[in-house]
Parts: structure tokens; sequence; C-alpha cells
């Protein structure tokens, strides 16, 4: 014990029954909740079930009668010596301070300590040892939360979080109690790469809200945010040894509306900020084409040596296309990579490659074989749109697939080649589509993927959605968000959520759990939460929402 630590004191047990019976919700078919003798719901007055997390959890254990309270003098434990325990219970000690009003300090875990209180340690008695996987085991004395990685720690938080009263999103102090049901959740994801992707590109989005959006996937064990940062109409990121980018290229937006930029200090914030709730950031320059920001900026990269002039318009520019046999352009590409690279501690550099119908596949060879080899000199890993996978090295690389019909067999080859390959079907995922012909209004939203419910972008397996592309070759998926049509994270938020849900579990949740008639409930539940967070969402009619919501 730490000298700074006061002695253990002896917590007052929640049982309320003689008899503790335990449940185990396989969670496969529809959502059942235990009961006692007397068939009344278990569990103890004014907690969540455990059963309505969302993700969906692999097994949940219910212990009926028995809770634990969060009081003022706990303390949050992290294994000693571990960064990442720490880190993850400093994010949980920031997000339980305000509403609780406790204080609760980060200890300290020695190894053989069984302090009361919430335990958050790495490595040790966890049954789970898939990658990001955790153990929640919940009594009357302590909330336990074990893992093998830091994923892991903050996946089990993230769940801790959705079985706090939902009291626990204000940030004014309230009124307790502070309690949780008892049982234990064993859990791991069934995709490692679940991810949300944010256009800043058609138009810009300051920090604060970048920020937000993060906040709220992070709750659903969204483990990447594709940021992209490039497009026809404007540059968003600050590089040092090109500055026209921003200075031009940097200006303006869709409609010539809600232009500017990331300094690199601002970018580096985000992706701190994100790393501090169980993100990596993945940073995208588009290219070949999109990239009519760049070639406003600097006369040089256009293949008359003629600067653009910069572009307002809605759709993709036919003019914003890189000239691939010049070497400046990879000049240009190998200073904004590095200086990106150096910025980002994540694996991978997003490299675009979307909508290049008008590209010879001599060119997108020589594009992305010279763009592929720069990445990887900047000690990072490429990740391409689906048409880039032809012009790519199949095996360890990773493609997004979006559309049908465009380089299927491409993207088919290299699954079967060893490559990976995230699903973000537009007809399912992209959240940019409208919900019905009616809603959003215009000018906000899309309809060219069609228009999407919550029940219809949750109703899709990515194991089979790309008929003969091999189930071992899904690394996952994503949900992307284009700003064509989006003037602020207040319609961001509208369209992504509830939907970014339904992406979210069907990244997480095992396939064979996947049901709407459980999901919905659950979703449901999420309502009154999501208003507590002050997160706009749609109250799709299709979903049981409860009052509050």
């Amino acid at each position: 014990m730490n000298a700074s630590e006061s002695p253990p004191r002896r917590r007052r047990s929640r049982r309320t029954k003689s008899m503790v019976v335990a449940v185990v919700l396989a969670v496969t078919g529809s959502l059942v909740y235990a009961t006692t003798s007397q068939g009344r719901p278990s569990g103890t007055e004014g907690t969540v079930p455990l059963g309505t997390v969302v993700p969906q959890p692999v097994k949940v254990s219910t212990d009926e009668g028995v809770a634990f309270d969060l009081e003022a003098e706990d303390a949050i434990y992290a294994s000693q010596g571990s960064a990442s325990a720490k880190a993850a219970a400093e994010f949980l000690a920031g997000l339980l301070r305000k509403p609780t009003g406790y204080s609760l300090p980060v200890r300290s875990l020695s190894a053989g300590d069984d302090p009361e209180g919430i335990v958050l340690s790495l490595g040790g008695k966890n049954a789970v040892t898939k990658k990001e996987g955790y153990q929640l085991d919940i009594d009357s004395k302590s909330v336990r939360i074990r893992a093998d990685d830091r994923g892991g720690l903050f996946n089990g938080v993230a769940t801790l979080r959705q079985l706090l009263p939902v009291k626990v999103e204000r940030q004014q102090k309230m009124a307790g109690p502070w309690r949780v049901q008892g049982g234990r959740i064993s859990d791991a994801p069934r995709y490692g790469y679940r991810g949300a992707m944010l256009d800043v590109g058609r138009h810009f989005m300051p920090v604060k809200n970048v920020k937000k959006y993060i906040d709220t996937i992070a709750r659903y064990k969204v483990n990447n945010l594709h940021l992209h940062l490039t497009d026809d109409q404007g540059w968003r990121i600050a590089v040092k040894s090109w500055p026209k980018l921003t200075e031009i290229g940097g200006k303006t937006g869709v409609g010539g509306m809600l232009g500017g930029y990331f300094t690199q200090a601002d970018y580096k914030d985000i992706v701190q900020y994100a790393a501090a709730r169980g993100i990596t950031v993945i940073p995208e320059i588009d290219g070949p084409n999109h990239a009519h920001a760049a070639l406003a900026s600097y006369a040089e990269l256009n293949c008359d040596g003629k600067a653009l002039e910069p572009y307002t318009g809605f759709a993709q520019s036919p003019d914003g296309n890189l000239c691939v046999d010049k070497d400046i352009t990879y000049k240009f590409l190998d200073d904004v990579i590095g200086e990106l690279a150096d910025l980002t501690p994540g694996p991978y550099i997003a490299i675009g490659g979307d909508e290049t119908q008008n590209r010879s596949k001599a060119e997108m060879d020589t594009y992305f074989g010279k763009v592929n080899k720069i990445v990887k000199k900047h000690g990072k890993k490429p990740y391409g749109w689906m048409e880039s996978a032809g012009s790519m090295p199949k095996k360890g690389s990773l493609s997004e697939y979006w559309a049908p019909g465009i380089s299927d067999d491409e993207l088919i080859a290299a699954g079967k080649a060893g490559g990976k390959v995230v699903l973000a079907p537009s007809s399912k995922a992209y959240l940019d589509m409208k919900y019905t012909e009616d809603y959003p209004e215009y000018p906000v939203g899309q309809t060219w993927g069609g228009t999407v419910t919550v029940e219809q972008s949750y109703d899709w397996n990515p194991d089979t959605h790309l008929k003969g592309l091999p189930a071992k070759a899904v690394a996952g998926v994503e949900a992307p968000m284009f700003t064509e049509t989006l003037f602020g994270i207040h319609q961001v938020e509208d369209l992504a959520f509830p939907r970014m849900l339904a992406i979210a579990e069907i990244g997480w949740a095992k396939e064979s759990s996947h049901d709407w008639k459980t999901f919905a409930p659950r979703l449901a539940a999420q309502g009154p939460r999501l208003r507590e967070a002050r997160v706009n969402y749609y109250l799709d009619p299709g979903v049981p929402w409860p009052m509050g919501s």
C-alpha cells in the first residue's frame, strides 16, 4: 500500500437475496433477462442490465441481487508500471469525476493487491486472450477490468460506461447512487478494424468538433478514425515544406464555404486526443485524382506548369488530376507524407485512389507503385480505396471496398493473395446517405448510394457481402462520412447517429448474434445517453425509443 493511500475499508454488500443466481447469456438469439424465482427481473434497483450493451458482448453472466456502488472514497487502480493501464484508468477517472463529484485518484496496483473500487489490470487472470478482448467482473466490492493489451482495457471501460446510470454523461455534479449490476462480461471483437471516416476536405471541421465526433464513436468501441484531409475543394493539413497548400488550397470548400485547415499542432492534438480514447488516426492524402486544391496551390504540380483556380464545385473536379509522369509529383508526395508520418504514431497512411476510372492501368501502376514505396520509406503502411488494389502489392495490402462493380476482381484477387479489405459499402455504411427520400431535408444528405434506414445499415454481413472475397481477407468495417452537403457537426451527427452504432456492432459482435429484433431495443437504450451527452441523432421510427430519447 502506498503511504498516501487510506486503509482498506469494509464495503456494505449489495446482495439482496440469500441465494445468488448466475445466468449466462450466450447472446445468440433474442435478448433474455435473468429472473428470480418470483419471475421478477434480476439485478438491483437502478442498475442497467448487462445485456443492453452496444456492441453486443460475446458472453454475459448476471449475478442476481448483486451490485457495486461507486462511493466518494473509492480510487481507480491500474497495473503498476503499465502506461496502458494508467492511460485507461486516467480516461475513466476523467469521465467519472464531473458527474459524481468524487476525486477518484488513480493509484498503482501491485502484484497480489486486492483493493476495493475499480481495478484495471493488464494480464494476469484474464480468460479473454484475443486482441482487444477484456473480462469485466462486478461484485459488491469492486469492478475489475482485465485485458492483455491497451485496446482491451479501453473496450472494457467503454462497456462499464454504458452500465453506469445515464446521468454519467452529464458535465455537472449529480446525485448518486452510482450503481452497477453484478456479474461478468467476457468479450472480444469479431474484426480488428472498426473504423469511422470523416471528410474535412469538402467542408472543414474545427478541432473541437472533430474531438466531439471522436468522443461519440469511442463509446462504441470504434478503434480507427480515417481522416480525409485533402480533396479537390480543400487541403486541410499544414505542410511546412509546401506552405501554399494551406495558404491557397485551404481557404475554401464546397460552395466557397467552410474553409480552413489544421496546423500541425492541431493535428497532433487530434491524434493525441483520439489515442487517449483508444482510437488510432489514419490520415488520408488523396490522389492521383481529387487533387485540385494542391494543383491550385502549386503551378509546378500541373502537367502544363500552370496553376488552376481554386475549385468550389459539389462534384469531383474534372481537372483535379496529378501529373503521374512528373518527378516533382513524387518529390511533393515524399515531402507531404514524410511530414505527416512524423506526426502520426499509427501504422497507416491512406493514399486515396477513389474515382480514378479515367486513369489507364499504366498510370495507376506508376502512381501507386511509387507512392507505396514512399509510404514504406517513412515507416508506414499504405491504405487505399478499392481502385488502388490492382496496382498495389497484393500481399500485406489494405484496401477499402465502397461500391460494387468498380474494381471487384482486383480486390478479390488481392484478398486471395493475402491482402486485407475493409468493407464500407455505400448502400449500407456510408453515413452521408439520407435515411429516407424526405429526411434529412434538402440540401443535407445524398442518395446516390440509396436511402439507408438504421435497419438497412445493420442488415449485412461483411464476410459475404462481396461475392468471391475470402472471409479471411476481411479486416473489418468502416462507416464513411463525406461532407459535400453537410455544414457543421450538428448535421454530421444527425446522419452518423444512430447508424454508426449499427456499423460498430457489425464490426464487433459475433455473426451468430446478429438479430435486428434484439439490436433495436439495445440501440433504443442508447438514445437517452446520446441525449445527455448532447449528441444530435435521428429518431428512426423503426427503433423503439424510450421516453427521454
